[in-house]
Parts: structure tokens; C-alpha cells; sequence
């Protein structure tokens, strides 16, 4: 086994400093199942010292007063710190929760690279302050930045999901505690270096590796003024009721069981060679993926038959392996999971029609086969449940009408497909379905636009002005009458 990767330190206020407890996280392998990396397990005190710091920068330090040219100016040295150092990134990430890294590459490293890019091109267009002609009078609204940010992350998309929460809350001025997954710590130290060597003022970042009883310390901590949690759905209920206490602000990005609806009309090839990559997606551990295919029934044997063809023929094994296409699943309770649910699909009656266990040769690791079950039905805990794992279900429909039954009968809302020969037909499908994201023959997450779900998916969003616009309270102040706001439009 290669030597242990070590941290002794935690990243707080923009320095390294002694963590103030004495618990340690030990990062497990999930290709070897081995520790191979021990970070400071972040306490309670680190998290009041992070806070303490963080207040002062924003009730008395230079960023929220800063002019916003300048503060980007900071966060384009980050976003180009961040490609610079993509391909470590990448390949720490790997390490981290298995990702194979040919996918890592993008979808860990270069991805969170474009959503820097993005926050900075819609803070340069954003009206941070503007002048509107009010019922009684002229009137100024403006956005001021919420206060301090506490970002609680996961371990799938760990630097994309923490470049959706800092990019937006640095450029409105806010100072950011991010706290890291215990799975997967070991990347934000990276991003904690480039963060320093971008100039961020004293107390505007600080970085936290902890478990759910700290994350909870520090949600609930009355220093914090806004809570931007990416998770699954339990433990977002429980963010936005330990938040209620204080009213504090919540953005909440949750899971996903999101429905691929295939028309009549599509094409096999495109549709199974566009919907396979994101079905499985991180080794199926992503709330975005396509995890219910809905087929017409005239056409469920073709469709279904390419779709399990497709399915064993992807290549799983170590994440390093530029062949690799699956990788291990993060933690043995994340193989466990799975496979409890591959079970309980064939005791309610779905059959297998790809995969099913765990992989032939590969005895350690948390590895589950991708797994393919047909003849689903809609009511099936497979089909309702967030499985987070590479099991996916193809479920068969009767007309246009069922298929947007089908796909709206969830609790979930987060994103979904339509395939189809006709592309405004399949805007009209994504008009119809009760979810936050969508794409007609693809899919995409378009960072200048909004992301979030409905339902049990998430309350706020993320990407686009709208996402900005989460990091920001609002202001009306009344001027007097004939009085003409200068200078009002955009600006810090």
C-alpha cells in the first residue's frame, strides 16, 4: 500500500492552524477498503473559532466593503488555481469516493473550474443596486450580502458542490465556513491552498472536515446568517428545523429519482448511448441521474434489450484505470445499500436484466455490478426510493399521457430527460413535468441557469442570478419625491 496521506491541521480564517480537539477522520479506500489518509476531525471549538472569525471579517473586514471588481479579480485567481491543479484534483477525488478518473477529470475537477467561470459572469451582470419608481415616490432596492455562509457539502461532487456555494457567496461579500464530508476531505485542502494563494482577506474562508453532530453545531451556530446544504432528504429536514430556531437563511439541495422518458419516435442509438453515462453517473451516486427509463410499450423489448446490452458492457474496476467506466461506491454501507435494494426489486417482482451482485474478481472494495432491472412498476420502493447506487429501472408506459404521470408521481423533482424525433414535442413533455431541471435528446446542467428541485428535492436554487440571488438580502430605501438615484444599475 502506498504511505499514508496525513493533514494535521485545519484551515481556518485563511491559515493553517492546530485543530483545538483531538478526534481524527480515516479515510477509507473505497477501492481497498484500507485507510489511506488521516485528516483533523473538526470539534465544536473549531467551529466557534471559525464563526468568530468569519464575523469579524463581514461586521468589520475589507471583503463585504470591497468593490466587486476586486473580489472577482480574487475569485478568477481561484477558478484559475482550480484548473491549474485539475488533474490532483481529479485524481485525489478518485481516491476519495471512486470515481473513475477519465470521468473525474470533468465531472470533479474541470466542471467546478466552470462554475467559478459562471458566478462570475452573472455577478458581473447582476443589479446589485437599482432605482424603481415606487407607489408613493422613488425608490432604491438594494442586495446586500446575507452575512455569514455555513456550505455543508457531500463527498460525491465535493468540489463542484462547494464551487456552487463559495463562487456565489464570495462575489456578494460573504465570508464561508465549508464543511467537507468525512468520505471525502482530502480534495478541500487542495482548494484551501489555492484559496490562500488567491489573496482572500483574513477570516473569509475557513474549511472543516466533521460528521452530522458538528455539521449540526454548526447550522444551528447563532453566528451563522445563512445555511447553503447539498444532502440527502433526512438530513435536509433536519438542516431546515435546526435553522428555524434562529430563522436562519436555508438553501437546501436534496436527492433525486428522476425519469428519462423515451417517445415513440426516438431514436434507439442516440437515446441509449445519451441516457447510459448519466444513468450511471458516478457510479450511480448522483441525485441528478436518470435512475427510472420510461419506455413505450410498443417499443419496451428494442429499447430494453439495448439498455441491458448497454449495462454489461460497461467496463468496472479500479478507478485509476483509464478503462475503468465504473468504479466502487464510496462506503461498504453505501455496497450494502445497494445491494439490499437489487433484493428487494426481485421480491417485488422486477427482473433482472443486467447485473445484479457484486463483480466477478473484484473481493474487496465496495464494488456492486450495474445493475438493470425491467418491468418496473411506478409503485415498486425501487422505483420510488433514492437507491444512490448503480441500480436503474426501466418502466413501461402507454401513451404520452402516462409517461408524464409516471415520471410526476414522485416525491422527488430535480431533474429528468425526454428522447424524441420531434424536439417541440419534447419541450411540451418538459413544460409537464414537476421538476427543477430538464433536457430534451441530452443532459446538461448549465451553470448560468437555475438548479434546484421541487418538492422533497430542495427548497432555493443554485447557478444563474437566482442562485446569486441567495446570498443576498434585500433593501428598499424611499428617497424623496423628484429625487433621481446616480449612478443605480449594477456595481457592488
Amino acid at each position: 500500500m502506498s504511505e499514508l496521506v496525513e493533514h494535521r491541521q485545519l484551515f481556518i480564517g485563511g491559515e493553517l492552524v492546530d485543530p483545538l480537539g483531538k478526534d481524527v477522520i480515516e479515510v477509507v479506500s473505497p477501492h481497498t477498503g484500507e485507510v489511506f489518509a488521516r485528516v483533523p476531525h473538526a470539534s465544536d471549538a473549531d467551529v466557534d473559532r471559525a464563526v468568530a472569525v468569519a464575523r469579524e471579517a463581514f461586521d468589520e473586514g475589507p471583503w463585504p466593503r470591497m468593490p466587486l471588481a476586486e473580489r472577482i479579480e480574487v475569485v478568477e485567481r481561484i477558478k484559475d488555481g482550480v484548473g491549474a491543479r485539475h488533474d490532483e484534483i481529479a485524481r485525489v477525488i478518485s481516491s476519495e469516493n471512486g470515481t473513475p478518473y477519465t470521468a473525474s477529470v470533468m465531472v470533479q475537477a474541470l466542471s467546478s473550474m466552470m462554475v467559478w467561470d459562471a458566478a462570475i459572469t452573472i455577478a458581473r451582470g447582476f443589479r446589485h443596486e437599482e432605482a424603481r419608481d415606487g407607489a408613493l415616490g422613488p425608490i432604491l432596492v438594494r442586495r446586500e450580502p446575507v452575512g455569514v455562509v455555513a456550505a455543508v457539502v457531500p463527498w460525491n461532487v465535493p468540489q463542484f458542490t462547494a464551487a456552487a456555494k463559495l463562487a456565489p457567496a464570495l462575489l456578494a461579500g460573504c465570508p464561508v465556513i465549508l464543511k467537507t464530508s468525512p468520505e471525502a476531505p482530502l480534495d478541500a485542502y487542495i482548494l484551501a491552498e489555492i484559496a490562500a494563494e488567491a489573496g482572500l482577506p483574513k477570516g473569509v474562508l475557513s474549511i472543516l472536515p466533521a460528521d452530522r453532530e458538528v455539521s449540526e453545531y454548526l447550522v444551528a451556530h447563532p453566528g451563522v446568517d445563512k445555511v447553503s446544504f447539498t444532502g440527502s432528504v433526512a438530513a435536509g429536514k433536519r438542516v431546515m428545523e435546526v435553522c428555524a430556531q434562529n430563522l436562519t437563511r436555508v438553501t437546501l439541495e436534496l436527492g433525486g429519482k428522476s425519469a428519462a422518458v423515451i417517445l415513440p419516435d426516438a431514436d434507439l442509438a442516440g437515446a441509449v448511448a445519451g441516457i447510459v453515462p448519466f444513468a450511471w453517473m458516478i457510479n450511480g451516486q448522483a441525485c441528478v441521474a436518470q435512475t427510472r427509463i420510461l419506455l413505450p410499450r410498443s417499443r419496451y423489448d428494442e429499447f430494453a434489450d439495448a439498455f441491458a446490452t448497454a449495462a454489461s458492457a460497461l467496463k468496472v474496476g479500479d478507478p485509476m484505470d483509464p478503462e475503468t467506466e465504473l468504479g466502487p461506491l464510496v462506503a461498504e454501507r453505501q455496497q450494502r445499500r445497494s445491494l439490499d435494494y437489487i433484493r428487494i426489486g426481485q421480491e417485488e417482482g422486477a427482473k433482472i436484466l443486467a447485473g445484479g451482485g457484486r463483480p466477478a474478481g473484484l473481493d474487496r472494495g465496495w464494488y456492486v455490478e450495474p445493475t438493470l432491472f425491467g418491468g418496473v412498476d411506478n409503485s415498486m420502493r425501487i422505483a420510488r426510493e433514492e437507491i444512490f447506487g448503480p441500480v436503474i429501472c426501466l418502466l413501461p408506459y402507454g401513451d404520452e399521457d402516462e409517461a408524464v404521470a409516471i415520471a410526476n408521481d414522485s416525491e422527488y423533482g430535480l431533474s429528468g430527460s425526454v428522447w424524441t424525433a420531434d424536439v417541440e414535442r419534447g419541450i411540451d413533455v418538459a413544460r409537464r413535468v414537476r421538476t427543477g431541471t430538464y433536457s430534451v435528446n441530452s443532459f446538461s446542467l448549465d451553470m448560468l441557469g437555475p438548479f434546484g428541485g421541487y418538492k422533497n428535492s430542495g427548497l432555493g436554487r443554485e447557478f444563474g442570478p437566482e442562485g446569486y440571488g441567495e446570498f443576498f438580502e434585500h433593501k428598499m430605501i424611499h428617497l424623496p419625491a423628484g429625487y433621481q438615484a446616480p449612478g443605480a444599475g449594477g456595481g457592488a
